[in-house]
């Protein structure tokens, strides 16, 4: 099922920077967003199951879909955190996480969201941020499909868990450091 739209005081942002468990473990941290929602962007199957998306075959990415508020946090500084926290430089992985649906990738959802991205991430680029080009696919809005119940906020409801510790922690302390004065609260 889709999610409905955000309120008129709000943006969506659909970002796709590999295991949505990582990318919503940083977000959901940072002073603006108001909700981050895993699940499953631009295939071609309707209500994909994370079985069908592991199975590499649905043509879906694993996304977070990020409420924001733009009178806090512009689009272009969220593009700017998702950048500096996963690896846009390498297609179809991220670490260890190996397939399609680990793409870094940004679906935009109006015209002004797509000069912004192009925007970043030309500034990325002539910054040489990363020693290789940016692969981050820049997409067409495509329907938001949610992911199963028990996705959303994993790293909070599992900080016990393997790939918690080993994979998400390391990301949301490096986030922590670098963004700490945009941190929602002290943590």
């Amino acid at each position: 099922m889709t999610e409905s739209n955000s309120s008129p005081a709000t943006e969506v942002a659909v970002l796709g920077g590999g295991c949505f468990w990582c990318v919503e473990a940083v977000l959901v941290d940072l002073r603006g967003v108001v909700s981050v929602l895993p699940g499953y962007s631009g295939g071609h199957v309707d209500h994909p199951t994370y079985e069908q998306v592991c199975g590499k075959n649905t043509g879906h990415i694993e996304v977070a879909r990020v409420e924001f508020d733009p009178a806090i946090l512009s689009y272009a500084d969220l593009l700017r955190v998702f950048f500096a926290t996963h690896d846009p430089t390498t297609p179809g992985r991220q670490g260890n996480d190996v397939g399609p649906q680990y793409e870094s990738a940004i679906f935009w959802q109006d015209a002004s969201q797509r000069e912004q991205a192009q925007t970043v991430m030309a500034e990325i680029e002539a910054q040489h941020v990363y020693d290789a080009p940016l692969v981050t696919q820049l997409r067409e809005p495509a329907t938001f499909w949610s992911a199963e119940d028990y996705h959303r906020n994993y790293f909070e409801l599992h900080p016990e868990q393997g790939y918690c510790q080993f994979v998400i922690a390391p990301k949301v302390a490096k986030f922590r450091k670098l963004y700490r004065d945009q941190l929602k609260k002290s943590v």
